[in-house]
Protein backbone atom coordinates (compact mmCIF):
# COMPACT_ATOMS: atom_id res chain seq x y z
CA UNK A 1 0.00 0.00 0.00
CA UNK A 2 1.35 3.42 -1.00
CA UNK A 3 1.99 5.84 1.86
CA UNK A 4 0.50 8.99 0.37
CA UNK A 5 2.33 12.29 0.69
CA UNK A 6 0.75 14.69 3.16
CA UNK A 7 0.93 18.36 2.19
CA UNK A 8 -0.34 21.62 3.68
CA UNK A 9 -1.20 24.45 1.28
CA UNK A 10 -0.82 28.16 1.96
CA UNK A 11 -3.16 30.14 -0.24
CA UNK A 12 -6.43 28.78 -1.63
CA UNK A 13 -6.42 30.54 -4.97
CA UNK A 14 -6.51 29.34 -8.55
CA UNK A 15 -3.20 27.48 -8.36
CA UNK A 16 -4.38 25.38 -5.43
CA UNK A 17 -7.74 24.87 -7.15
CA UNK A 18 -5.95 23.45 -10.18
CA UNK A 19 -3.76 21.27 -7.95
CA UNK A 20 -6.57 19.86 -5.77
CA UNK A 21 -8.85 19.21 -8.73
CA UNK A 22 -6.02 17.67 -10.72
CA UNK A 23 -5.04 15.26 -7.97
CA UNK A 24 -8.67 14.05 -7.79
CA UNK A 25 -8.92 13.85 -11.58
CA UNK A 26 -5.80 11.73 -12.02
CA UNK A 27 -6.59 9.57 -9.00
CA UNK A 28 -10.04 8.72 -10.38
CA UNK A 29 -9.22 8.45 -14.07
CA UNK A 30 -5.74 6.96 -14.15
CA UNK A 31 -5.06 9.27 -17.10
CA UNK A 32 -1.50 10.32 -17.93
CA UNK A 33 -2.50 13.22 -20.19
CA UNK A 34 -0.39 16.26 -19.32
CA UNK A 35 1.92 14.24 -17.03
CA UNK A 36 5.69 14.06 -17.55
CA UNK A 37 6.65 12.10 -14.44
CA UNK A 38 3.95 9.54 -13.55
CA UNK A 39 5.93 8.43 -10.50
CA UNK A 40 8.50 10.26 -8.36
CA UNK A 41 10.07 8.51 -5.40
CA UNK A 42 7.28 5.92 -5.48
CA UNK A 43 4.52 8.54 -5.48
CA UNK A 44 2.03 8.88 -8.35
CA UNK A 45 0.25 12.14 -9.16
CA UNK A 46 -2.80 10.93 -7.23
CA UNK A 47 -0.80 9.90 -4.18
CA UNK A 48 -0.93 13.29 -2.50
CA UNK A 49 -3.35 14.27 0.28
CA UNK A 50 -3.90 17.86 1.39
CA UNK A 51 -4.09 17.76 5.19
CA UNK A 52 -4.19 21.48 6.03
CA UNK A 53 -4.97 24.74 4.22
CA UNK A 54 -4.53 28.42 5.05
CA UNK A 55 -6.10 31.53 3.53
CA UNK A 56 -7.03 35.10 4.48
CA UNK A 57 -10.43 35.39 2.78
CA UNK A 58 -13.23 35.54 5.36
CA UNK A 59 -15.41 33.58 2.96
CA UNK A 60 -12.90 30.74 2.55
CA UNK A 61 -11.80 30.46 6.19
CA UNK A 62 -13.85 27.73 7.84
CA UNK A 63 -15.04 26.24 4.55
CA UNK A 64 -14.17 22.75 3.36
CA UNK A 65 -11.27 22.93 0.91
CA UNK A 66 -13.42 21.30 -1.79
CA UNK A 67 -15.79 24.26 -1.59
CA UNK A 68 -13.25 27.02 -0.96
CA UNK A 69 -11.34 26.41 -4.19
CA UNK A 70 -14.42 27.45 -6.19
CA UNK A 71 -15.18 30.61 -4.21
CA UNK A 72 -14.70 34.03 -5.79
CA UNK A 73 -12.42 35.53 -6.85
CA UNK A 74 -11.13 32.10 -7.99
CA UNK A 75 -11.96 31.55 -11.65
CA UNK A 76 -10.16 28.34 -12.62
CA UNK A 77 -12.67 26.04 -14.38
CA UNK A 78 -13.98 22.77 -13.01
CA UNK A 79 -11.98 19.90 -14.50
CA UNK A 80 -13.62 17.14 -12.47
CA UNK A 81 -17.25 16.58 -11.56
CA UNK A 82 -16.36 14.29 -8.68
CA UNK A 83 -14.84 16.20 -5.79
CA UNK A 84 -16.27 15.07 -2.45
CA UNK A 85 -15.68 17.01 0.78
CA UNK A 86 -12.05 16.75 1.86
CA UNK A 87 -12.63 17.12 5.59
CA UNK A 88 -9.98 19.85 5.57
CA UNK A 89 -11.29 23.15 6.89
CA UNK A 90 -9.45 26.23 5.66
CA UNK A 91 -7.69 27.96 8.55
CA UNK A 92 -6.85 31.63 8.86
CA UNK A 93 -3.41 32.39 7.54
CA UNK A 94 -0.66 34.77 8.60
CA UNK A 95 -0.44 38.45 7.74
CA UNK A 96 2.96 38.97 9.39
CA UNK A 97 5.49 37.10 11.56
CA UNK A 98 3.09 36.78 14.50
CA UNK A 99 1.17 33.53 14.78
CA UNK A 100 4.00 31.31 13.56
CA UNK A 101 3.66 28.92 16.50
CA UNK A 102 -0.11 28.58 15.88
CA UNK A 103 0.54 27.62 12.26
CA UNK A 104 3.36 25.26 13.25
CA UNK A 105 0.94 23.36 15.53
CA UNK A 106 -1.61 23.19 12.72
CA UNK A 107 1.02 21.64 10.45
CA UNK A 108 1.27 18.52 12.62
CA UNK A 109 1.22 15.52 10.30
CA UNK A 110 2.14 17.46 7.16
CA UNK A 111 5.30 16.29 5.42
CA UNK A 112 5.54 19.32 3.15
CA UNK A 113 4.19 22.87 3.04
CA UNK A 114 3.34 24.37 -0.34
CA UNK A 115 3.56 28.16 -0.20
CA UNK A 116 1.27 29.37 -2.99
CA UNK A 117 0.07 32.68 -1.55
CA UNK A 118 0.37 35.84 -3.67
CA UNK A 119 3.93 37.00 -4.34
CA UNK A 120 5.19 40.26 -2.90
CA UNK A 121 4.98 39.39 0.81
CA UNK A 122 8.51 38.17 1.64
CA UNK A 123 8.11 38.52 5.41
CA UNK A 124 5.00 36.33 5.33
CA UNK A 125 6.72 33.76 3.11
CA UNK A 126 9.62 33.50 5.57
CA UNK A 127 7.17 33.26 8.48
CA UNK A 128 5.58 30.18 6.91
CA UNK A 129 9.04 28.75 6.25
CA UNK A 130 9.77 29.22 9.96
CA UNK A 131 6.52 27.43 10.83
CA UNK A 132 7.51 24.53 8.57
CA UNK A 133 10.91 24.34 10.29
CA UNK A 134 9.28 24.16 13.71
CA UNK A 135 6.83 21.51 12.48
CA UNK A 136 9.55 19.37 10.87
CA UNK A 137 8.12 19.72 7.34
CA UNK A 138 9.70 20.35 3.96
CA UNK A 139 8.94 23.72 2.36
CA UNK A 140 8.12 24.39 -1.29
CA UNK A 141 8.07 28.07 -2.30
CA UNK A 142 6.06 28.50 -5.51
CA UNK A 143 6.33 32.31 -5.37
CA UNK A 144 9.04 34.78 -6.37
CA UNK A 145 9.60 35.86 -2.75
CA UNK A 146 13.11 35.12 -1.50
CA UNK A 147 13.19 32.04 0.71
CA UNK A 148 15.48 29.35 -0.73
CA UNK A 149 17.79 32.09 -2.05
CA UNK A 150 18.31 33.30 1.50
CA UNK A 151 21.55 31.53 2.55
CA UNK A 152 20.69 31.68 6.25
CA UNK A 153 17.26 30.14 5.71
CA UNK A 154 18.70 27.44 3.46
CA UNK A 155 21.40 26.60 6.02
CA UNK A 156 18.78 26.21 8.75
CA UNK A 157 16.71 23.79 6.67
CA UNK A 158 19.81 21.80 5.78
CA UNK A 159 20.92 21.61 9.41
CA UNK A 160 17.43 20.41 10.39
CA UNK A 161 17.43 17.73 7.68
CA UNK A 162 14.42 19.32 5.98
CA UNK A 163 14.15 19.92 2.21
CA UNK A 164 13.70 23.49 0.92
CA UNK A 165 12.60 23.88 -2.70
CA UNK A 166 12.32 27.30 -4.35
CA UNK A 167 12.07 29.96 -5.41
CA UNK A 168 9.32 30.49 -7.99
CA UNK A 169 8.25 27.57 -10.13
CA UNK A 170 8.70 27.49 -13.89
CA UNK A 171 5.29 26.78 -15.41
CA UNK A 172 4.82 23.46 -17.21
CA UNK A 173 4.51 25.28 -20.55
CA UNK A 174 4.50 29.01 -20.00
CA UNK A 175 6.24 32.21 -20.94
CA UNK A 176 9.59 31.54 -19.30
CA UNK A 177 10.12 28.02 -20.63
CA UNK A 178 9.14 28.97 -24.20
CA UNK A 179 11.16 32.19 -24.19
CA UNK A 180 14.18 30.43 -22.70
CA UNK A 181 13.99 27.72 -25.36
CA UNK A 182 13.88 30.29 -28.16
CA UNK A 183 16.88 32.19 -26.81
CA UNK A 184 18.75 28.91 -26.37
CA UNK A 185 17.97 27.92 -29.94
CA UNK A 186 19.45 31.17 -31.23
CA UNK A 187 22.68 30.48 -29.37
CA UNK A 188 22.77 26.85 -30.47
CA UNK A 189 22.35 27.80 -34.14
CA UNK A 190 24.88 30.61 -34.03
CA UNK A 191 22.58 33.62 -34.37
CA UNK A 192 23.31 36.85 -32.53
CA UNK A 193 20.56 38.22 -30.31
CA UNK A 194 19.77 41.87 -30.93
CA UNK A 195 16.78 42.29 -28.62
CA UNK A 196 13.82 40.40 -27.17
CA UNK A 197 10.75 41.17 -25.11
CA UNK A 198 7.72 39.53 -23.59
CA UNK A 199 4.27 40.86 -22.70
CA UNK A 200 2.11 38.94 -20.21
CA UNK A 201 -1.64 39.45 -19.79
CA UNK A 202 -3.77 37.49 -17.32
CA UNK A 203 -7.07 37.52 -15.44
CA UNK A 204 -6.47 35.73 -12.12
CA UNK A 205 -6.24 37.43 -8.73
CA UNK A 206 -2.62 36.28 -8.53
CA UNK A 207 -1.97 38.11 -11.76
CA UNK A 208 -3.74 41.23 -10.51
CA UNK A 209 -1.60 41.17 -7.37
CA UNK A 210 1.56 40.92 -9.47
CA UNK A 211 0.67 44.06 -11.40
CA UNK A 212 1.02 45.87 -8.06
CA UNK A 213 3.79 43.80 -6.44
CA UNK A 214 5.66 42.48 -9.48
CA UNK A 215 9.21 43.66 -8.84
CA UNK A 216 10.45 40.34 -7.51
CA UNK A 217 8.58 38.48 -10.24
CA UNK A 218 10.41 40.43 -12.95
CA UNK A 219 13.76 39.51 -11.43
CA UNK A 220 12.70 35.88 -11.19
CA UNK A 221 11.58 35.82 -14.83
CA UNK A 222 14.95 37.19 -15.94
CA UNK A 223 16.67 34.54 -13.83
CA UNK A 224 14.76 31.88 -15.77
CA UNK A 225 15.61 33.38 -19.15
CA UNK A 226 19.19 34.55 -19.08
CA UNK A 227 22.52 33.59 -17.64
CA UNK A 228 25.10 36.06 -18.87
CA UNK A 229 24.68 39.78 -18.22
CA UNK A 230 25.20 40.54 -21.92
CA UNK A 231 22.07 38.53 -22.74
CA UNK A 232 20.08 39.86 -19.82
CA UNK A 233 20.62 43.45 -21.01
CA UNK A 234 18.96 42.62 -24.34
CA UNK A 235 15.78 41.11 -22.90
CA UNK A 236 12.94 43.31 -21.66
CA UNK A 237 9.78 42.58 -19.70
CA UNK A 238 6.72 44.75 -20.12
CA UNK A 239 4.79 45.39 -16.89
CA UNK A 240 2.26 42.61 -16.26
CA UNK A 241 -1.25 43.44 -17.44
CA UNK A 242 -4.44 42.39 -15.65
CA UNK A 243 -7.59 41.82 -17.74
CA UNK A 244 -10.44 40.27 -15.76
CA UNK A 245 -12.15 38.88 -18.88
CA UNK A 246 -9.25 36.48 -19.41
CA UNK A 247 -10.24 34.65 -16.19
CA UNK A 248 -7.66 31.91 -15.52
CA UNK A 249 -6.12 32.17 -18.97
CA UNK A 250 -2.86 33.96 -19.72
CA UNK A 251 -1.98 35.48 -23.09
CA UNK A 252 1.68 36.05 -23.87
CA UNK A 253 3.39 37.85 -26.72
CA UNK A 254 7.07 37.15 -27.39
CA UNK A 255 9.37 38.91 -29.81
CA UNK A 256 12.93 38.00 -30.78
CA UNK A 257 15.15 40.06 -33.07
CA UNK A 258 18.45 38.55 -34.19
CA UNK A 259 21.15 38.60 -36.85
CA UNK A 260 22.22 35.60 -38.89
CA UNK A 261 24.89 34.99 -41.55
CA UNK A 262 26.23 38.21 -43.00
CA UNK A 263 24.32 40.30 -40.47
CA UNK A 264 20.97 39.67 -42.16
CA UNK A 265 17.94 40.17 -39.85
CA UNK A 266 15.74 37.47 -38.31
CA UNK A 267 12.49 38.40 -36.55
CA UNK A 268 10.18 36.07 -34.65
CA UNK A 269 6.81 36.82 -33.00
CA UNK A 270 4.96 34.23 -30.92
CA UNK A 271 1.57 34.26 -29.19
CA UNK A 272 0.95 31.75 -26.41
CA UNK A 273 -2.36 31.18 -24.62
CA UNK A 274 -2.58 28.87 -21.61
CA UNK A 275 -4.51 28.34 -18.38
CA UNK A 276 -1.92 29.75 -16.00
CA UNK A 277 -2.95 27.69 -12.92
CA UNK A 278 -2.72 24.45 -14.92
CA UNK A 279 0.87 25.24 -15.79
CA UNK A 280 1.62 25.84 -12.14
CA UNK A 281 -0.08 22.66 -10.91
CA UNK A 282 1.71 20.55 -13.52
CA UNK A 283 5.00 21.53 -11.89
CA UNK A 284 3.87 21.84 -8.27
CA UNK A 285 2.82 18.20 -8.18
CA UNK A 286 6.41 17.23 -9.04
CA UNK A 287 7.96 19.63 -6.52
CA UNK A 288 5.75 18.27 -3.73
CA UNK A 289 6.68 14.68 -4.51
CA UNK A 290 10.39 15.57 -4.73
CA UNK A 291 10.18 17.35 -1.37
CA UNK A 292 8.43 14.45 0.36
CA UNK A 293 10.77 11.92 -1.25
CA UNK A 294 13.79 13.88 -0.03
CA UNK A 295 12.27 14.20 3.46
CA UNK A 296 11.62 10.49 3.70
CA UNK A 297 15.17 9.69 2.61
CA UNK A 298 16.68 12.14 5.09
CA UNK A 299 17.97 14.72 2.61
CA UNK A 300 17.76 18.27 3.90
CA UNK A 301 18.38 21.61 2.22
CA UNK A 302 18.08 22.30 -1.48
CA UNK A 303 16.93 19.42 -3.69
CA UNK A 304 19.10 19.69 -6.80
CA UNK A 305 16.79 17.69 -9.08
CA UNK A 306 14.19 20.46 -8.73
CA UNK A 307 16.40 23.00 -10.53
CA UNK A 308 14.74 22.66 -13.95
CA UNK A 309 11.33 23.30 -12.36
CA UNK A 310 12.33 26.59 -10.73
CA UNK A 311 12.92 30.10 -12.04
CA UNK A 312 15.13 31.26 -9.19
CA UNK A 313 16.89 28.45 -7.33
CA UNK A 314 19.59 29.21 -4.74
CA UNK A 315 22.46 31.23 -6.21
CA UNK A 316 20.35 33.30 -8.62
CA UNK A 317 19.68 37.02 -8.30
CA UNK A 318 17.13 38.53 -5.93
Amino acid sequence: MINRAKVAVVGVGNNVSALVQGIAYYRDSGSLVGIRRPVIDGLGVGDVDVVAAFALSDQKVGADLADAIFMAPNNYPRITTSLPPTGVRVQRGLTDETGVERVARALAGAEAVLYAAPSGLPEVARAYAEAALRAGAAFVNATSDVVARDPQCLDRFEAAGLPLLGDDLTSQFGTSIVHHALLGLLEERGLTLVSSYQVNLGGTEDFRNLTQNGGGKMVSKLNALTGEQSTRDKVQMAPLGYLSQLASEKVVYLNVEARSWGGTPVSLDVKLKVHDPSGGAGVTIDLIRMAVGALRSGRGGYVAEAATLLKSPPGTAH
